[in-house]
């Protein structure tokens, strides 16, 4: 699995990720039960609301090798702050839409 991970950029200024990056090393989260290697092929915010700019960082993670788009937690979760992303639901259909079936997208990480 080489998967490129987008977070909510509100939330980049305090929070380093640590908690994605674990989910994916322990296979914690969204990532349990994956048996094959996981290879993070960028770590990217969405460009800010109303998350226009998500598809084209989406589609750039896929040109650099990503299989799977990773919504981290702080999108639909709202991890840390209990404040999930408004637009998280469009953000995803709008992914989805753009990048067609081939692509996995997970909603969240840890």
């Amino acid at each position: 699995m080489k998967v490129g991970i987008i977070r909510c950029m509100q939330t980049e200024d305090y929070c380093p990720g640590t908690s994605d990056f674990k989910a994916i090393t322990n296979r914690t989260g969204v990532f349990e039960g994956v048996e094959e290697e996981i290879e993070i092929v960028g770590f990217i915010n969405c460009g800010g609301c109303p998350a226009k700019k998500s598809v084209l960082r989406a589609r750039e993670l896929v040109k650099r090798g990503a299989d799977t788009i990773a919504l981290a937690s702080c999108i639909q979760k709202g991890a840390p702050i209990g404040y999930p992303c408004p637009f998280a639901k469009k953000m995803k259909d709008l992914i989805a839409e753009d990048l067609g079936e081939s692509i996995v997208i997970l909603d969240y990480t840890h």
